[in-house]
């Protein structure tokens, strides 16, 4: 039986890739700041396997505060891009939620948890971490691309009973990226790995890449999925 999308709000205009044949594995992947879950949707159809559907919600558009308030697509409120700038703690769970809630509905679905990638980019690529190290489920893995682990001090005490403590991570950023330097997504693969079996996280890295994506990263990435989702 088919679940109602009306009753998870995020799902309700996600844009979704359908597979081109039984759908057995979903990728939910979560834009960045600002963005919408086109961009991804179209970026994820260029390296798409037929029995996966990726699903690209929205964020609701909120005030920012790094942004001097200004209202945009954001899944939490922003108040700095430093290891120690202050968080939206309440936004961020709420958030990570709200994603929970279609992880859930892929799950009654008949979607198993273990065929379930959750990733994102920037401020989704944060959330996707936040929220697959305190899900009850055991994921297939996790994309995280040019970010960051969201109130990092809570960890590794947040994370739900370890249960993704084995759960491969895949960690990328650029060199160059000017909005949220390489060394702080260096810091981040540290602190994964006190959280999480170390041989877990793989974190990759590509010279001249700014605070975007590139043609190696989408390949690897791909790649990931390929491995993490194999054809059943």
């Amino acid at each position: 039986m088919c679940g109602n999308n009306m009753s998870v709000p995020l799902l309700a205009d996600a844009v979704t890739v359908s597979g081109a044949e039984r759908e057995t594995a979903a990728v939910i992947f979560l834009h960045g700041l600002g963005d919408t879950g086109h961009s991804w949707a179209d970026a994820l159809s260029s390296i798409r396997l037929p029995y996966v559907k990726y699903i690209c919600p929205h964020a609701p558009r909120i005030p920012v505060t790094l942004n001097m308030k200004k209202v945009m697509p954001s899944w939490f409120d922003l108040m700095g891009l430093t290891p120690d700038a202050p968080e939206d703690e309440a936004g961020i769970k709420k958030a990570a939620e709200n994603i929970k809630a279609i992880i859930e509905h892929e799950v009654k679905n008949g979607i198993p948890p273990n065929r379930i990638i959750l990733g994102g980019f920037s401020q989704g690529g944060a959330l996707s971490l936040y929220t697959a190290l305190t899900c009850q489920h055991q994921l297939a893995g996790i994309v995280a691309l040019s970010c960051w682990l969201p109130l990092h001090k809570a960890f590794p005490q947040a994370a739900t009973n370890g249960v993704n403590k084995d759960t491969d991570i895949l960690l990328c950023h650029g060199e160059m990226d000017p909005m949220i330097p390489v060394h702080f997504g260096y810091l981040t693969a540290q602190k994964l790995k006190s959280v999480v079996t170390p041989t877990k996280v793989q974190f990759k890295t590509y010279p001249g890449v700014m605070h975007s994506s590139c043609p190696q990263e989408m390949l690897e990435v791909k790649e990931f999925i390929e491995n993490q989702l194999p054809r059943i």
